[in-house]
């Protein structure tokens, strides 16, 4: 396949992984301020809960200003983003499988952390 050619075949699942993740940790983000989708303090692993500073309702908005601002990267430097994505959500995973609660959150954040790193090379390829 031609260079022209393979960038075309990429850019259409470029775009649908950028627009995930641009749409999916801003809403996720926002929502730590308004627990609409789901309670998210109950994702804390009780054994770091007692080491942080603040309170978990806090600890959680703080995780969704960083989630906003990664969604906003990824809208302006997709490559960085899908990086900073694909980083967090391994460390959210490992979290969670620290603790072996969510088991099935972990995995999923895993394989949405290989999406990220995936869109984040892709992006190298099409400019």
């Amino acid at each position: 396949m031609e260079s022209k050619e393979m960038q075309q075949a990429i850019k259409q699942p470029l775009a649908l992984l950028k627009t995930t993740f641009i749409i999916v940790p801003i809403v996720a983000g926002a929502d730590k301020f308004t627990n609409l989708l789901t309670h998210w303090e109950q994702y804390i692993n009780p054994g770091i809960a007692g080491l942080l500073p603040l309170p978990g309702a806090t600890f959680m908005k703080v995780v969704g200003v960083i989630e906003i601002i990664a969604g906003i990267i990824v809208l302006k430097k997709t490559e960085v983003g899908g990086y900073i994505v694909a980083a967090w959500l391994t460390v959210i995973a490992l979290t969670l499988l620290a603790g072996w609660n969510y088991v099935d959150v972990a995995v999923r954040d895993l394989v949405m952390a290989i999406a990220a790193f995936s869109m984040a090379r892709l992006s190298k390829i099409v400019s």
